[in-house]
């Protein structure tokens, strides 16, 4: 079965995705190659690899010389742009070092098929439906992706290692600051979860399904509670990426308006290329544990808009509009993170400001709207259409 979905692949578009062999081994692709002038890599299995945070942690672990494989849903489009830049085509598998297979956390057996031919060294658990809005319209989505997701990776973890004997895999929980929900900040690991949203809630499980692994199972399994963090790779329909992109937009005069809900709640922003050290880190210690990771400073969304149009010279009351649609029915009012034990244990601290961070978005999005600009006077796009 694995090796019809790799051809399958393969066929669609000559092996972007860099799927292993049709024999399910990521390594006999350099058997060539004498095993004394090959030293072992490390192996990761990243779920969510096309999402924000698996781009930034594929760099990273590809930094750290291991050799990263990526699990992403059938589509009949490729979502793979924030991955194109460090893609190499898997013939050449001395440089190929990130491959990319059909799964899916709703479908156990793929989970445990991967797993057994991939031999992972550290699972990274980041897949999701993470936006807090949509959940309330799909939670039972939500909860099936996001809970019982973790859980049937956690089970397709355990009952490999129980076959294997491969007891050293190390495990990683994707947590959210959403789980605290309506508990004052700041929070720790030590503050009571009170989620506001079925993301929140699905959140939760998943926390407490990676806790009951590891207490039950002796699996090297971690939560990490990460706050909010963004960049230039954030999806656009995320309040931080709406907001920039729009302020490209006006900028270059191809929008003149944008529609907002509660400018009031109030966030712990940083970096997501900083948080995923964090989760590294966390599966390099003696022991497993649980981790907040947050910059410790809390900003409104009022105040991510003054910085993100003051960096090109505007008011951000003269283009944005209160829309009723945009707030949730149970709204989160402030997130404001206690990483003291992360900074402590993991010695990890958030590189990038808040500003520098805003900027670093916005600088991008001006660059796409000039390109998109260009476009749209040369009639190939509408201005209310995006590149």
């Amino acid at each position: 079965m694995a090796s019809s979905e790799n051809n399958l692949h393969a066929d669609e578009e000559n092996s972007r995705s860099g799927s292993a062999p049709a024999n399910g081994s990521p390594t006999t692709a350099i058997a060539a190659v004498p095993t004394s002038l090959t030293p072992k890599r490390k192996i990761a299995l990243i779920t969510g690899i096309t999402g924000q945070d698996g781009s930034y942690l594929t760099e990273f672990l590809i930094g750290k010389g291991y050799e990263v494989h990526g699990l992403i849903r059938r589509s009949s489009n490729f979502n793979t742009q924030r991955l194109d830049h460090i893609y190499v085509d898997p013939h050449n598998a001395l440089k190929a070092l990130m491959k990319l297979h059909y799964a899916d956390l709703t479908d156990a057996s793929s989970l445990r098929r991967w797993i057994d031919s991939i031999l992972p060294d550290e699972v990274y658990n980041l897949a999701a439906q993470s936006h807090v809005a949509v959940s309330f319209e799909i939670p039972d989505f939500t909860a099936d992706v996001v809970a019982t997701g973790a859980l049937r990776l956690l089970e397709a973890v355990r009952s490999h290692i129980a076959a294997t004997g491969r007891s050293h895999i190390r495990y990683y929980q994707a947590g959210s600051s959403e789980m605290f929900g309506a508990t004052p900040p700041p929070q720790s690991e030590t503050t009571p979860f009170h989620p506001r949203s079925p993301y929140a809630a699905a959140k939760c499980a998943a926390h407490w399904y990676t806790v009951n692994y590891r207490e039950a199972y002796n699996l090297f399994a971690c939560n990490g509670i990460l706050f909010n963090h963004e960049s230039p790779r954030r999806g656009e329909n995320f309040v931080t990426r709406k907001i920039t992109r729009a302020v490209g937009r006006i900028k270059v005069g191809l929008q003149s308006k944008l529609f907002l809900g509660n400018l009031n709640a109030s966030r712990d922003w940083g970096f997501a290329g900083d948080y995923v050290e964090a989760m590294w880190l966390m599966l390099q210690q003696e022991k497993p544990d649980d981790y907040v990771v947050a910059t410790e400073e809390s900003h409104t969304v009022q105040e991510f808009l003054e910085v993100a149009f003051g960096n090109v010279g505007l008011n951000w009351r003269d283009h944005v509009v209160i829309d009723k649609r945009y707030f949730r029915p149970a709204e989160v009012d402030n997130l404001k993170g206690d990483s003291t034990k992360a900074r402590k244990v993991l010695k990890w601290k958030p590189k990038v400001g808040f500003e520098e961070l805003v900027k670093m978005m916005v600088d991008q999005d001006i660059e796409r709207a000039k390109r998109e600009k260009v476009l749209v006077d040369a009639g190939y796009i509408d201005a209310q259409q995006q590149p």
